[in-house]
């Protein structure tokens, strides 16, 4: 929400509208990075992490925001960015001009001649962003690494003077009195050391994946620039400095880590051992796993892979939306907002949601003239760009079907409001005997039951279209079914054990027929093209 009518969202828009947050039943909310920063990729570049970006607010504005979501008891969560700065932090700028205290904070590595004399940086690695991971500074006659755009040098992890004051600046924020942190792209933080390879850093090897140029992140196997076991050793040291202050009073400072990874490299990040690391290790499985295609067998296969690998008694966690993903409604179809919702709401642990799904947002369509992310920017393509742009899932929420969708009242929003927005939005949703947003809203009354709190878990894939879960504690037993298909379906819930009888309609999805304490056959239920339900097993 924009509240002083510059088109841009920030912190005094989201302080007035935490009473949304609060009706929705939401316990915390986990902002996009708030520091101050040129914004060439919209703040994950940070100059200056002890002060707010200017467009969002005030420190003072910031302090309002905790005052107001301590008395609603809603927590705030930041997003942390290690990995690098900005190219304009006076960290990298010092370092560039070789200062003796800050000269040794980034990764700076010297280049080469080729055989015509032309200089080359120092090997094949390949920014995320495309194009050489290394840029050249005239400053130092060197190169310094950037993973992701030339606007975000890499730290140096290596050199415990900046692992000290990464964690100031943890300390700094929590002791200010946020509830924890998401450190974003965590497995990016180490690279190979290269004094294991000879004082080189050693060429990645090519994937030889068809169809990709040697300027592509995917042209190479990224073995020395992410996953180094540094990263969890690193890893359990923030979680000391987030224990730390939680043994003041006792309230959990919670340490939660980004790594778009293998997924046996996303559960180490829970802890091994003795070590404890991130209390919320994100899964992206339901964003990485599943696509249009994928059926109930799939989402099985997801959702139970993640239930296997986890330690057996750290808490699962659950997202299917994220600034850099496609929405749910658009990656899937908009009939299964409610489904995937269930989902993350439902299955044991912990639920994430980006903000617009539980109204199900769509897409936004943001042309090459008006393209904001440097991801698609860096491809120079004005057709293709909208394959890697992340802009048309970041478009402003939603709130009305008034001027710039109740976001602001600025004559242009930073990315302009997604088509359809008069039918998707707060307004007219929560007004709405069905709506997404009403679906939402009784799924997360839903959760705060023994059932879903405390209780065991089952699934099956009841045909290649349907999938369910059994959720029950004590003598209270939830069948949650959903059919992802095109087509009808006939079910036998009996297939679950001691589930037989009939069984109550708790929530319906918005275009099924079924309303709250219809009755339900457990051993003959006719789905409709993908409608989800909610029965609880009557007793």
């Amino acid at each position: 929400m924009d509240s002083d009518g510059d088109g841009i969202g920030d912190i005094n828009g989201i302080t007035s509208r935490l009473d949304y947050l609060k009706d929705l039943g939401v316990d915390a909310a986990l902002l996009s990075p708030i520091f101050r920063s040129p914004n060439h990729d919209f703040g994950y570049d940070v100059s200056d992490y002890y002060t707010i970006h200017h467009e969002y607010g005030t420190m003072e504005d910031f302090d309002l925001l905790l005052k107001k979501a301590n008395e609603l008891n809603i927590k705030i969560i930041l997003d942390f960015v290690p990995n690098h700065t900005s190219n304009e932090s006076e960290w990298f700028i010092k370092s560039s001009n070789k200062d003796e205290y800050y000269s040794d904070w980034y990764v700076w590595e010297n280049g080469h001649l080729d055989a015509q004399g032309k200089r080359r940086p120092p090997n094949n690695w390949i920014s995320v962003f495309s194009k050489s991971a290394w840029q050249y500074s005239p400053s130092r006659d060197q190169y310094y690494l950037h993973q992701f755009g030339v606007a975000q040098p890499d730290l140096n992890f290596r050199n415990p003077v900046v692992v000290e004051e990464i964690k100031n600046i943890m300390k700094y924020w929590l002791e200010k009195g946020i509830a924890g942190m998401r450190i974003n792209a965590v497995n990016y933080i180490f690279e190979a050391d290269k004094d294991l390879y000879g004082g080189r850093y050693p060429d990645e090897p090519i994937t030889g994946k068809p169809g990709l140029g040697p300027d592509d992140y995917n042209f190479l196997n990224h073995i020395y620039t992410k996953d180094q076991d540094e990263t969890y050793d690193l890893s359990s040291q923030f979680r000391d400095v987030f224990d730390a202050i939680t043994l003041r009073d006792n309230l959990t400072r919670v340490l939660m880590t980004e790594a778009y990874t293998g997924i046996k490299n996303a559960v180490r990040y829970y802890g091994e051992g003795v070590y404890s690391d991130s209390h919320i290790p994100l899964n992206l499985a339901l964003i990485e796993d599943l696509n249009k295609e994928s059926d109930a067998r799939d989402i099985k296969y997801a959702v139970d892979r993640w239930l296997t690998y986890k330690p057996l008694r750290k808490p699962a966690n659950w997202v299917t939306g994220a600034h850099d993903k496609s929405r749910v409604a658009s990656r899937f179809r908009p009939k299964l907002v409610d489904a995937f919702n269930m989902l993350v709401l439902l299955l044991p642990g912990i639920a994430i949601t980006y903000m617009g799904e539980e109204i199900g947002m769509v897409n936004g369509f943001v042309p090459w003239t008006k393209t904001t992310d440097p991801l698609a920017c860096n491809t120079d393509d004005p057709v293709n760009f909208i394959e890697v742009s992340r802009d048309p899932f970041r478009t402003p929420f939603q709130w009305s079907n008034g001027k710039n969708a109740g976001f602001s009242n600025a004559e242009k929003t930073w990315l302009p409001i997604a088509d359809g927005f008069e039918h998707t939005n707060v307004e007219k949703q929560r007004s709405a005997v069905r709506s997404h947003y009403q679906v939402y809203r009784g799924l997360t009354a839903l959760r705060t039951r023994p059932a879903f709190r405390l209780g065991r878990y089952e699934s099956l894939a009841l045909n290649n279209d349907v999938f369910a879960f059994k959720r029950w504690y004590k003598d209270d037993a939830y069948i949650v079914v959903m059919n992802f298909g095109n087509s009808y379906q006939v079910v036998n819930l009996t297939a679950f054990d001691l589930i037989f009888g009939q069984l109550e309609v708790e929530i319906s999805s918005v275009h099924s027929s079924r309303s709250f304490s219809d009755d339900i056959l457990a051993n003959f239920l006719d789905l409709a093209a993908e409608e989800a339900l909610v029965l609880r097993m009557q007793v």
